[in-house]
């Protein structure tokens, strides 16, 4: 049996010079690039023109950025943002906000679907959902690296002592609760996919990841420190803080994909071929 854990990692995994690679970025990265490398299968299996991929990737990666950031803005610390501004832009000091940057990456693929793809939103959403399902629990770890968004005090043998903040007592690793939770969702969205075509029913691969990253979120914010000053108001007037107020919408949105897609036909989409750009005079000419 544990006692504690007593919890000191650098949050920087290594620098060069003046350059440093903190953890968290570093968990960023992987994620971003295993995730394009399970869409680029997708889309391989399914058909669809590769130059896809590149511009799928730029909305995705702005998106979370922006949304992330300005989501920890408005949602979070707009008291002091209000009258900071251009701290708005200084990322490198910590800010994300997770709902901020999925609302964000929803607005993007809508628009990749209205003028790049040309297919039902539908048909993009359950396929991008399952690499941010990895990306969402690796980010968790580099969390854990940086000792932050961690719970409140605990006597479970699993509890973690953040010694970098100078914490004597174990606390609830919600960072480690909620990478377990994304990951097994991860698998359990490519079992669904690879295993039981479950792309053929629209929206039932998203409606699943809605469900299954914020109703764990939800339940987990149960133990887990107060993030902002603002936010013991709001505990003390509906018993929810900001977070989970914001995961209810998107549980509900969940659940209402998963009756429409299993209340709908099935449907398979085609195109003329296989993972390759569309045939252009270039192309001929090599021919």
């Amino acid at each position: 049996m544990l006692d504690v854990i007593y919890w000191n990692a650098n949050p920087i995994f290594f620098s060069i010079g003046p350059v440093s690679v903190r953890w968290y970025g570093l968990m960023f990265a992987i994620g971003f690039t295993i995730g394009y490398w399970i869409v680029s299968k997708m889309f391989r299996h399914e058909g669809a023109p590769e130059r896809w991929l590149g511009i799928l990737l730029g909305y995705v990666v702005v998106a979370t950025i922006v949304g992330s950031r300005l989501g920890h803005v408005f949602f979070y610390e707009w008291d002091y943002y209000s009258q900071h501004p251009v701290d708005i832009l200084k990322i490198w000091e910590g800010g994300l906000a997770s709902h901020g940057g999925t609302i964000a990456i929803i607005i993007a693929l809508f628009l990749f679907s209205r003028f790049v793809s040309h297919k039902p939103a539908s048909w993009v959403f359950d396929k991008i959902v399952v690499a941010i399902a990895l990306v969402g629990g690796l980010i968790r770890m580099g969390n854990l690296f940086n000792s932050e968004i961690y719970g409140g005090p605990t006597d479970l043998p699993w509890g973690f002592v953040f010694l970098r903040n100078g914490d004597i007592a174990a606390s609830h690793p919600t960072q480690i609760y909620e990478a377990f939770c994304y990951f097994v969702l991860f698998g359990l969205l490519m079992w669904m996919y690879w295993k039981k075509n479950a792309e053929e029913r629209p929206w039932l691969i998203t409606g699943i990841f809605f469900i299954g990253i914020f109703l764990p979120r939800f339940l987990i914010e149960y133990v887990k420190n107060v993030q902002v000053s603002s936010e013991y108001e709001m505990i003390a007037r509906y018993g929810m803080n900001i977070g989970q107020m914001l995961s209810i919408p998107f549980i509900l949105i969940g659940v209402g994909l998963v009756i429409w897609a299993m209340t709908h036909p099935r449907e398979h989409f085609s195109f003329p071929n296989r993972f390759a750009d569309e045939d252009t005079p270039e192309k001929r000419k090599k021919r």
